[in-house]
């Protein structure tokens, strides 16, 4: 994409920088959050992303644009009280598209975390929603299926063509869910783990994600359009820990706990057929994670 007026909301987030930040090379890009730490606003300002501090969970989008050629909602919230967490990650997305209503397209950056896993088999876009992360995160899930359904709402209401792009285990050079395993393994700390057999994902790099992007903002439909986000390939949270503690030298030690996440691989046909698949392989993706993070600990 060049040339475009992009907004993105939640711009402070893990995958929304890099993403932010590659978009900013070629278009103009406004970034939307609450900038509550000086150090990320001044890097994306830098890489040329113009910052308008908005309080997401209010709706109010004074400063905002509303002539944007695509929006892109990164904003979420996991802060345990329901009316937070609703207000951010359903009611303001609603009101984000009705401001914004002329964009050409709008892409919805939602989560695998919708799925209730049945067992371990890979997920359609069709499978079963549930309280996924209901364990670590109360509110999370349920939250983000009724942003889902705001969203396919709004869609239809306002004539916006949209895509909802279900997430899984996004990660890259400034982080992510195994980078947090890392430090537990730096840590001395047990990784918990759900018991039973090897906990399955989708990893996808933020390469994939910045790659991938402009077709799914092609692909965005009235009705909505709802496609799984993910990495090609299926790896358990064990074997990437193994993998990341033999680059700094260090053994994962897991413990089996009730309260750890349960498996959630996605199937990636429907990815396939919109946008193509990634080509980051997992291995070399969190070796450069580990070589950004923490280069003095890279072995070999």
């Amino acid at each position: 994409m060049r040339g475009r007026k992009i907004l993105i909301a939640g711009a402070t987030g893990q995958v929304a920088v890099p993403v932010a930040t590659a978009l900013a090379a070629d278009n103009e890009v406004w970034g939307i959050a609450r900038f509550a730490d000086p150090a990320v606003r001044d890097g994306l300002e830098s890489a040329g992303v113009r910052c308008q501090p908005v309080n997401l969970a209010s709706g109010v989008f004074d400063g905002v644009p509303t002539d944007f050629d695509y929006v892109i909602n990164f904003a979420v919230a996991k802060s345990g009280r329901w009316n937070v967490d609703l207000a951010v990650n359903a009611d303001a997305v609603g009101l984000l598209m009705a401001h914004c209503r002329t964009a050409q397209a709008f892409l919805h950056c939602s989560s695998a975390a919708v799925y209730d896993p049945p067992g371990d088999e890979p997920r359609t876009e069709e499978a079963a929603l549930g309280d996924n992360h209901k364990p670590l995160f109360p509110t999370y899930s349920i939250s983000k299926i009724a942003g889902e359904a705001v969203v396919r709402t709004c869609a239809r209401v306002l004539g916006v063509p949209t895509v909802i792009a279900r997430l899984n285990v996004p990660y890259g050079d400034n982080g992510g869910w195994p980078y947090f395993h890392l430090e537990m393994m730096l840590a001395g700390m047990a990784i918990p783990v759900p018991p039973g057999g090897p906990a399955r994902y989708n990893p996808i790099h933020e390469d994939d994600i910045i790659a991938t992007l402009p077709k799914l903002l092609a692909a965005a439909s009235v009705p909505a359009v709802t496609v799984n986000w993910a990495g090609d390939q299926v790896v358990s949270l064990q074997e990437w820990c193994g993998y990341l503690g033999s680059l700094v030298g260090r053994e994962p030690v897991f413990e089996e706990s009730p309260q750890a996440l349960r498996p959630n691989p996605v199937d990636v046909t429907r990815m396939h057929e919109l946008v193509g698949g990634a080509t980051v392989d997992w291995r070399d993706g969190m070796r450069r994670m580990v070589a950004a993070c923490h280069p003095e600990l890279l072995a070999g």
